[in-house]
């Protein structure tokens, strides 16, 4: 979504973390998407590093230059993150660990951080203008992979956002191909 915003045109290539194949690693040695090679084949990885180079490399198209307006989308961001961190954390620990090595009380901790961010970013999107940016793109694509991984739980608790999310892939359906996707 960021690289539509900024008009820059990448090849997506599908990718299975589990498997930690050659094309990933010798990608990102971290074993994580996203990661950007840049023509001269070097690697960026993480999804704010890699929206920071987009934004520099279209003349800040993605990320508000005065401070207030930074630091409202800066601290957005940081929100959604944070809100999908703690739902991923979830994810993991019943994808990842034994069933007998599963810690209950530390998941319900990160599912009250998750539904705590997703509170305030209930109250964070009316504050959103219309013109998409980096904001914008936290939000849609971290409440889209909880969407995907926990449709239930994020759109009957918190419909409101779900249709805020919605109603943002309406509004802009060229970054509606760009929702996340099993």
């Amino acid at each position: 979504m960021a690289a539509a915003i900024c008009g820059i045109d990448l090849e997506l290539v599908p990718t299975d973390t589990a498997e930690e194949g050659s094309t990933l690693i010798g990608s990102n040695p971290i074993g994580k998407i996203p990661a950007l090679i840049l023509d001269d084949g070097s690697t960026l990885y993480d999804s704010r590093v890699i929206c920071e180079w987009l934004d520099r490399s279209s003349g800040n198209l993605l990320i508000p230059q005065g401070l207030a307006e930074w630091s409202h989308a800066k601290r957005i961001e940081a929100l959604a993150d944070g809100m999908a961190e703690a739902a991923m954390m979830t994810l993991y620990e019943v994808r990842y660990r034994p069933e007998e090595k599963r810690h209950q009380p530390w998941v319900d901790k990160q599912w009250r951080r998750a539904h705590r961010s997703l509170d305030a970013l209930g109250r964070e999107v009316e504050t959103l203008g219309d013109m998409p940016n980096l904001a914008h793109i936290a939000v849609a694509s971290d409440l889209g992979w909880l969407d995907l991984r926990y449709s239930s739980v994020f759109r009957d608790r918190h419909a409101a956002l779900a249709q805020w999310m919605d109603d943002f892939y309406a509004t802009h359906p060229h970054l509606a191909a760009r929702r996340p996707a099993a």
